[in-house]
Parts: C-alpha cells; sequence; structure tokens
C-alpha cells in the first residue's frame, strides 16, 4: 500500500482546492492507497497559521503595496533568509508527522509544504517522493528552495517551465508541463437545458459569470462599478457571485434593484456549482487566482481580469493578458471599453475563446497522479 500526504496551506482558497482536486482523483481511481490532506501550517502550530493567514488577508486587502514588496523580496535578501529559517524550525514540528505516517509520496500545493519537506528529505528523517505543483503561471524561487530534493515539479505553461530551466537552471526532466489540477467536475458534459430553468436563465442571452466577492473583497468599489456597467447594457444576463461576503451581496442586491434587472442578474452567495455555472457561461471576470483562470480555461471561456493581488496575481494577469485569452482591466482602465470591446465583438470573443482552448490543461489532475503514482517515462520536453 502506497501512503500519500497532500499538502496545503489557507493563503488563499487556491492551493487548498487543488490539493482537494488531486485527493479526490486519487481516491476515485487508485486502489492500495491510504492518503492524508493536511494544511501544513496549522499541523505545525495553530496560532502561527491564524496570525500569518491573517496577516495576508490584512496585507493583501489594506495593503497591497506593502504584500508586494513583501512576495518580491521573499525570494531573495534578508526576508528570503527569515523565511526560510522559520521553515527550518518549523520542520522539527512537521517531522512528528512524517515518522507516524512514513508517506512513501509527498505532493505538495504550497511552497511552504515543499520546503519542509525538503529539508527532512535532506535530514534524513524521509526518503519519500516529493511532488510539487505550483499554482500561479508565473513562477516564484519559494517554490523551488532545495529543489535538488523535489522528484516532480508540476508547472502550468511552457513558459514557466523554460524560465526554471534557464534562470533558474533547474533539471528540465523534473518539470512537468501539466497545467494547475481542477476537479474532475470541469470536464463533465451538464443538461444546459436543466441549469437555465434551475436558475430561471434565458436560453439564448449571452451569459456573464461575474466572481465578485472574492476570498478577502478586495476592490469593492471597482467591483461593484464593473457591475453597474454590465447591468446598463441590453441583451446580457448576469451570474454574480458575491462568495461570502455579505457587503457584496447587498451592494450587488442594491444594483439589481437600481436598474431594474432582477430578471436578468442572478445575484449569488457561495455556490458548489459552479462548473455548472461555467458550462452555461461566454465569459467569466474574476480576479487572476490560479486555481478560478485554470477552471475557466478547462471550461472553455475568455477571462476580463480585475482586482489581482500584487505580486503573483499580477504576474498571472500579465501572463495571460499576453496569452490572449484575458484582458485586463486594470485601475487606470477604461473598463466600460474593454468590456464592450469583449462583448460586443463576437470575433474578438472568439478568438479569446480559442486561446483559452490552447492553454488549457484538462488532463491536468489525472496526469499529475499518474506520473506521481506510475513513474515518469512519459515525460514532456
Amino acid at each position: 500500500m502506497k501512503k500519500i500526504l497532500v499538502f496545503y496551506a489557507m493563503y488563499g482558497g487556491g492551493h487548498l482546492s487543488a490539493a482537494k482536486a488531486i485527493k479526490e482523483y486519487i481516491e476515485k481511481n487508485y486502489d492500495d492507497v491510504e492518503i492524508q490532506m493536511v494544511d501544513c501550517i496549522k499541523y505545525v502550530n495553530k496560532t502561527i497559521d491564524k496570525l500569518t493567514t491573517g496577516a495576508y488577508k490584512q496585507f493583501t486587502k489594506r495593503a497591497p503595496w506593502l504584500w508586494k514588496k513583501i512576495y518580491y523580496n521573499s525570494q531573495k535578501g534578508a526576508l528570503s533568509k527569515i523565511s526560510n529559517g522559520i521553515n527550518k524550525m518549523m520542520t522539527k514540528k512537521l517531522s512528528k508527522l512524517f515518522n507516524e505516517f512514513k508517506p512513501d509520496i509527498v505532493i505538495s500545493a504550497h511552497p511552504f509544504s515543499s520546503q519542509m519537506t525538503t529539508i527532512l528529505k535532506k535530514n534524513g528523517i524521509t526518503n519519500c517522493t516529493l511532488a510539487t505543483v505550483m499554482t500561479d503561471f508565473v513562477p516564484h524561487e519559494q517554490w523551488l528552495i532545495n529543489e535538488e530534493y523535489a522528484d516532480y515539479i508540476f508547472v502550468s505553461n511552457e513558459k514557466m517551465k523554460n524560465k526554471i530551466v534557464n534562470e533558474m537552471n533547474i533539471d528540465k526532466d523534473k518539470i512537468y508541463v501539466t497545467g494547475i489540477p481542477v476537479s474532475e467536475r470541469f470536464s463533465e458534459t451538464f443538461n444546459k437545458e436543466k441549469i437555465y430553468n434551475e436558475l430561471n436563465l434565458y436560453k439564448n442571452m449571452q451569459t456573464v459569470l461575474f466572481f465578485g466577492g472574492g476570498q478577502y473583497g478586495l476592490g469593492k468599489e471597482k467591483t461593484v462599478a464593473i457591475l453597474k456597467i454590465l447591468a446598463q447594457k441590453e441583451n446580457l444576463q448576469i451570474l454574480a457571485i458575491a462568495g461570502k461576503n455579505p457587503k457584496m451581496q447587498k451592494a450587488f442586491k442594491e444594483i439589481v434593484k437600481e436598474y431594474n434587472k432582477q430578471n436578468f442578474i442572478k445575484v449569488l452567495s457561495f455556490t458548489d456549482k459552479i462548473p455548472e455555472l461555467m458550462h452555461i457561461s461566454d465569459l467569466v471576470i474574476t480576479k487572476p487566482g490560479g486555481l478560478t483562470v485554470s477552471e475557466s480555461l478547462v471550461s472553455s471561456l475568455p477571462i476580463l481580469l480585475i482586482n489581482p493581488i500584487p505580486g503573483q496575481e499580477e504576474e498571472n494577469a500579465e501572463f495571460l493578458e499576453n496569452s490572449g485569452c484575458a484582458k485586463w482591466i486594470k485601475k487606470d482602465s477604461n473598463a466600460e471599453d474593454i468590456i464592450n470591446s469583449v462583448l460586443d465583438s463576437g470575433s474578438k470573443l472568439n478568438k479569446m475563446k480559442e486561446n483559452s482552448i490552447k492553454l488549457a490543461k484538462k488532463d491536468s489532475t489525472s496526469e499529475i497522479c499518474r506520473i506521481c503514482l506510475g513513474g515518469k517515462e512519459n515525460n514532456n520536453d
């Protein structure tokens, strides 16, 4: 029996979603395995987890400029050394889990757990196979510390692989362009008519899926302004996801009332029906988190990007826009012009859709699991 640890940490929801997708796929498709999914920071110290995730939330929401500085400085210099030192200290706590569970394979969806596992391998506490699953579209060096102890590194695109090989001098044979793991549900074929009926939607009308809540409610003013632009357009229906954000939900409902759009804007709170909603949509508007973007790509959707967290999400937005599958509505952009130019041009929307299909990796989760559990004989070049 193979014992598998899947690690994540709660700095944004994407790491958890990636870990869940991997765990669910292994449990469904592999026999004779024992698998645990563990929040690596919470396991080490619940107080540290609460403090650091809280600090991340506050930095990204109230002082994004400071978070951007932290993000880039964590790759080099004093902050990098402090981060690495803290991880070494925390690794001692994590060694208890390794000694008790004795994993054969560790699949890490967060840089902290990758670093801590490499330290344990270096110190001879474990000889597990380590797979690092990077959950953005541009690399960050914190994922790759002690990379000589990582067996597999999974990335989202060829440019990312080339940058890691050419600029970070890492062996290309351990890097796999699989895409970011998403739930198998995004590859299902759904009954469109049933979804339209359940949501009381029009079947032959352009549909926009609008993620406005965000985990931390970033950019509320800009988000509300964009929904107002959408509300003024004719022949358009909007699925506005407010998430677990009551203030955003209230603002959305006020817009619906103001523009008398009860039949055309459906305000939803948290939902587990995102694969179904993407299946009936023509365009998604979202912040550029790696997981939501990957889900959109797998669903063959063009993307409008809003409210990126400085650092990794701004880099994601730049990459996606340059890839032709997305438009980035920046702070100083004319949002109305960008929205109209995309929604009012069938050819532009189709071209973005084609580029989404090119960039999508529909088999990302199964490919990662196959390589981790079945060897690396089919490495991509």
